[in-house]
């Protein structure tokens, strides 16, 4: 990361920690289109890492597999050291209470109110919480993204922006220490992009979360990334930092800052 950016984006440099996500030889073919071919990565506490990649390169596939929705053909993906390919239904409720998911659509539920959209997970993965606790996590997760006062608002009522950051504070509401974030600023305006980077930030400091961020966003990869991932052809091309990414004279990284 660079030492001139903003205060709020910038992050001091701390030792690595212990991996959160171990992903090993992982294979994922639909037809004869493979996607995944041995691709590998580990991602370590209180780390962000943006994997980047062109539009149907595999990005969210990857992530989809990692949080169960997809089965890969072959490979292992250990989160807190549990296999999720081996995990059975109730297995994989459990440690998705671990690992927030934050679509790259918001997935917000038009018929709700913001307050019952954030609720859903709490009810969905009920640890029987009181009301008054629910209360206190719903607008916990709405002060973090400066939306108490649209607690009781439909989605049509809010902005591009605003929907997101309500698509947000719903993947925080459990406090997870594991996030996915499936292109989060895609289809917004540059400042509410920014906005969006920021907060990422600011709750990964708060809640000491790990990360993996999907994105072909050049800001958002520059705002956001501990590290940086390049998925090619279905694997781990290379890595390093953003500052790397953007001396390198590879083509195949030169590409996203044309």
């Amino acid at each position: 990361m660079e030492t001139e950016k903003d205060d709020v984006l910038t992050k001091p440099g701390t030792p690595l920690k212990e991996p959160v996500i171990v992903i090993e030889h992982l294979y994922k073919s639909f037809g004869d289109n493979a996607v995944l071919k041995d691709f590998n990565l580990i991602i370590n506490e209180e780390e962000n890492v943006v994997v980047l990649g062109k539009s149907g390169s595999g990005k969210s596939v990857l992530i989809k597999c990692i949080i169960g929705l997809l089965k890969p053909d072959s490979g292992n993906i250990f989160v807190f050291g549990e296999n999720v390919p081996d995990m059975a239904h109730e297995e994989l409720d459990r440690i998705r209470t671990k690992m927030g998911f934050l679509f790259q659509g918001n997935a917000l539920y038009d018929s709700m109110t913001v307050r019952e959209n954030l609720e859903f997970p709490l009810r969905r993965h009920w640890i029987g919480f009181s009301q008054a606790k629910v209360d206190g996590l719903v607008m916990e997760a709405l002060g973090n993204v400066g939306l108490k006062h649209a607690v009781d608002m439909m989605p049509a009522e809010l902005s591009g922006g605003m929907l997101k950051r309500v698509a947000l504070a719903r993947t925080m509401i459990l406090q997870p220490d594991i996030i996915l974030y499936d292109e989060p600023t895609t289809g917004l305006d540059p400042v509410t992009a920014r906005e969006i980077d920021t907060l990422i930030i600011t709750l990964q400091r708060k809640y000491h979360t790990s990360s993996i961020i999907i994105s072909h966003d050049m800001n958002c990869v520059k705002n956001t990334a501990d590290r940086v991932v390049l998925l090619l052809d279905g694997k781990c091309y290379t890595e390093g930092t953003y500052l790397d990414f953007e001396k390198s004279t590879d083509e195949n990284i030169r590409q996203f800052f044309e």
